[in-house]
């Protein structure tokens, strides 16, 4: 066993913290970055300060974190899933069942209960929204983004669904009403069942094959028969019909 195996095995015994199905090339570059920033000369004494103290431990989690999201993020996907994806949904099931995995700071659940109220108002739908890092989560819930962010989003979405409060846009009560948000792993956690759709986009390209692949399959089984997952613009399935998926669309994939 290296040095980087053990801190992993220590990261996660002491800080509860699992990245073995990261790639290691990234993850280790990053890390080694910000131990040289802080001035701390080996893994054990990092994972010391860490534990030790809680913001030298939020710093690391941030450092590791690509918390990049955008309203409606790739214009074009969310077209197919608007005119294509979500009426062939809607025409099985009135009322949808959907997960955000990965839903970093809310864009991307947003952006789909803002759709969904607008292509099927009646429905009694529900987007379970999960991220394993819990301070992102706390931003989704307060749903108030600055008003550079909001530039994808058209206008008469924004002006229907959220409220200005000088250079701040508040998401307003009906749409959060939709939207649960949760503390979740992928790595390890459970995951839903009997889902219309799953969108998982720009979140395992940090992972290693191997992980992606048992992740492509958990999101399988978590559909329905049927059922949609939607990944990101870099994240086509190379073994998708290995799995069992069908491909319906360019980053789209049916559960048959």
């Amino acid at each position: 066993m290296d040095v980087y195996e053990k801190f992993l095995k220590d990261l996660q015994r002491r800080l509860d913290v699992d990245l073995t199905g990261y790639k290691r090339p990234q993850m280790e570059r990053r890390i080694n970055t910000l131990m040289r920033s802080l001035g701390v000369k080996d893994y054990d004494e990092f994972i010391d300060l860490m534990v030790r103290d809680k913001q030298r431990f939020d710093q690391f989690l941030d450092h590791l974190t690509i918390n990049v999201s955008e309203f409606f993020r790739n214009p074009a996907q969310w077209q197919v899933l608007e005119k294509q994806i979500l009426p062939a949904l809607l025409a099985q099931n009135p009322n949808l069942k959907i997960w955000s995995a990965g839903c970093s700071t809310g864009e991307e659940p947003y952006s789909l209960a803002m759709l969904l109220s607008e292509v099927a108002p009646r429905g009694q739908h529900s987007i379970l929204a999960t991220d394993f890092d819990v301070r992102v989560l706390k931003k989704a819930q307060e749903g108030a983004y600055p008003a550079k962010t909001t530039a994808g989003i058209p206008g008469h979405y924004l002006q229907k669904y959220f409220i200005q409060q000088g250079d701040t846009y508040r998401v307003k009560d009906e749409l959060k009403r939709l939207i649960t948000f949760r503390n979740h792993n992928l790595m390890r956690d459970k995951f839903p069942e009997q889902l219309d759709l799953i969108l998982c986009r720009n979140v395992v390209i940090y992972f290693t094959e191997e992980t992606k692949y048992e992740l492509y399959k958990k999101f399988f089984y978590a559909l329905r028969r049927q059922g949609i997952l939607f990944t990101g613009s870099t994240e086509q399935i190379i073994q998708a019909r290995e799995i069992g998926y069908e491909s319906v669309a360019i980053f789209f994939y049916r559960r048959p």
